[in-house]
C-alpha cells in the first residue's frame, strides 16, 4: 500500500495553495471594493433624496438590504444617515441666513391670480413660522427635541424641523450630530428590517 510523502499528509498541496491564495486575495479586494462602492452609492442616493426627494432613500435601503443581505447593516445605516444630513444641511444654512437656495428650489414666474393667492398663503405660513421661531428661541429644549425625534421618526418631517432649527439659530455641530446619529439609527433599523423578518417568517 502506498503511503502519502511526510509533510503533505492530510493537508492541500503547494500548487493548489499557489493557486487558491491568489483567487482568496482577489475575491476579498472584490468584495472589500463591493462594500465601498455600495456605501458610497448609499450616501449618493440618500443625499439626492434629501434635496430633490424623487426617490424613497428608505425604499432603497430596504431593497438593498434585501437584495445583498451580507452587506454590513450599520455601514448601510451610516452612510444614509450622513448622506442624509448632507442634503438637509443648505436648507439648514438658508433658513439660517447663511446662503440663498439656487433658484431651481425658487423659482419665480410670472405673478397670475393663482399665484397670487399661493404668495399670500405662503406669507400666512412664513407668519406661523416666524411665531414657531420664536418660541424655538425661547424654548431651545423644545426645539432639540422635536429635531431628535424627527430625525429617527420622520415626524414631523425632517425637513421641516431642519428649516425651524436653521431658523432657531440650532449651533451646526448640535444639528450635524444629533441629526447623523438620529438618521443613522433610523436607517440602520429599516437595513436589518428584512433579516428580521426573514428569520421570523424562516
Amino acid at each position: 500500500m502506498a503511503v502519502a510523502p511526510s509533510g503533505r499528509r492530510g493537508g492541500a498541496s503547494p500548487t493548489s495553495i499557489r493557486v487558491l491564495t491568489p483567487l482568496c486575495r482577489a475575491l476579498t479586494v472584490r468584495s472589500v471594493d463591493t462594500v465601498i462602492a455600495t456605501v458610497l452609492l448609499t450616501v449618493a442616493v440618500a443625499a439626492g433624496s434629501a434635496l430633490l426627494p424623487l426617490v424613497s432613500v428608505e425604499v432603497f435601503v430596504v431593497g438593498l438590504m434585501a437584495l445583498h443581505p451580507a452587506l454590513p447593516v450599520l455601514a448601510i445605516g451610516a452612510a444614509a444617515g450622513i448622506g442624509q444630513l448632507l442634503g438637509k444641511v443648505p436648507f439648514f444654512l438658508a433658513a439660517r441666513g447663511s446662503i440663498r437656495l439656487p433658484r431651481l428650489f425658487r423659482r419665480e414666474r410670472p405673478l397670475s391670480a393663482r399665484r397670487h393667492r399661493m404668495q399670500l398663503l405662503r406669507k400666512r405660513i412664513r407668519s406661523a413660522v416666524d411665531g414657531v421661531r420664536e418660541r424655538c428661541l425661547q424654548h431651545p429644549k423644545w426645539l432639540f427635541g422635536s429635531y431628535a425625534v424627527s430625525s429617527v421618526t420622520g415626524l414631523p418631517p425632517l425637513l421641516a424641523t431642519t428649516v425651524l432649527a436653521g431658523a432657531g439659530r440650532m449651533p451646526v455641530a448640535l444639528f450635524l450630530t444629533t441629526g447623523i446619529l438620529g438618521r443613522t439609527i433610523r436607517f440602520t433599523l429599516l437595513a436589518a428590517a428584512p433579516a428580521l423578518l426573514a428569520g421570523w417568517w424562516s
